[in-house]
């Protein structure tokens, strides 16, 4: 595998539960569970997995919007966390975010141009002059001509706020970037735009991302790999495309067999019941409960993620009877 530019290990996130009784248990709100993966550098790393499962809060805790209540966090083999001042300026012009809702991440009082020039002028890059020029430049590379940076986002329509809202990540020339659900409050051909806008940018700047969406086949089309998130915890990671391998984990087997794809012919895997609540997480294995190969080492033992193959790992006792019986 190429060099990792971010490595997480056993990263979690819990946000403690306010006591309704006297006596009652303090319980915790597992968000994110002892994750661990690496992304290496020029690498598109797609997360997936059902709402609520911690793809969000790994993506905040990657840029370190939210701080991680366990687990390490390391960019180019450093760690991140506990760094402030001078280091942690540094490291915000290195790891930047694309906001699901780009209009809420947008000034409505300020102009566009506004809200591209400022984080120019907090990390002191330039003269006046010049940052206009990186505003326009920065404005074209994302499809958009230099005049809107004298409009407001008022003025703009969906597709064309996601693209300030990925031209406002690349203002600094980060080399890493969480991209959050950036495509899934668009129309599909608005998307398919945004995508290749992604695609293109990534390979013209070399950079790193982390693309979080439950769209399936958004996922499959721009990542390299793939990591799968259930309960706030990552039970599989595999390469996509003609070199990758096929999902081993029963829940990944079923998540992507609802993927509409007549060439494939994928069979339908149905999944039982509901997704236990991530303050009282099931023993064991978090999927036992709903999947149809557990077995009761399954119920008593949660399996650790391991390589079965080149870039594929999977968290699952029973992976090679599911690999048999698919």
């Amino acid at each position: 595998m190429m060099e990792a530019l971010i490595e997480v290990r056993a990263l979690a996130k819990h946000y403690p539960v306010p006591k309704r009784r006297l006596l009652e248990k303090r319980s915790v709100l597992r968000a994110v569970d002892g994750i661990s993966f690496r992304i290496g550098e020029g690498e598109i790393f797609g997360l997936v997995g059902e709402s609520g499962c911690g793809k969000s809060t790994t993506g905040q805790m990657l840029v370190q919007l939210v701080k991680q209540t366990a687990g390490e966090l390391l960019y180019r083999g450093f760690p991140v966390g506990g760094r402030t001042g001078k280091e942690l300026k540094r490291l915000r012009q290195d790891i930047q975010i694309v906001f699901q809702d780009p209009y809420s991440s947008l000034n409505p009082k300020k102009t566009i141009g506004w809200t591209l020039e400022e984080p120019l002028v907090v990390h002191g890059i330039g003269d006046k002059p010049e940052r206009r020029r990186l505003v326009a430049e920065t404005l074209e590379q994302v499809g958009l001509d230099p005049g809107f940076a004298n409009r407001y986002p008022h003025e703009l329509s969906g597709g064309q706020k996601q693209r300030v809202g990925i031209a406002a990540a690349l203002i600094l020339a980060p080399k890493f970037i969480v991209i959050d659900e950036a495509v899934s409050a668009l129309d599909v051909s608005v998307q398919s735009q945004i995508l290749n806008l992604l695609k293109e940018l990534q390979r013209k700047r070399g950079l790193t991302y982390l693309f979080i969406s439950h769209d399936l086949n958004v996922v499959e089309y721009i990542s390299d790999r793939v990591g799968v998130m259930y309960l706030g915890k990552m039970v599989e990671i595999f390469t996509v495309g003609e070199t990758g391998g096929q999902p081993l984990h029963p829940y990944t087997r079923a998540l992507f067999s609802s993927v509409p794809d007549v060439a494939a012919r994928r069979e339908r895997v149905a999944l039982q019941g509901e997704v236990p609540s991530p303050i009282h997480p099931p023993s064991g294995c978090a999927f036992h409960p709903r999947c149809p190969l557990a077995t009761e080492l399954c119920r008593t033992e949660a399996p650790e993620l391991k390589a079965v193959g080149p870039g594929h790992e999977v968290s699952c006792h029973n992976y090679e009877e599911a690999n048999v019986t698919r």
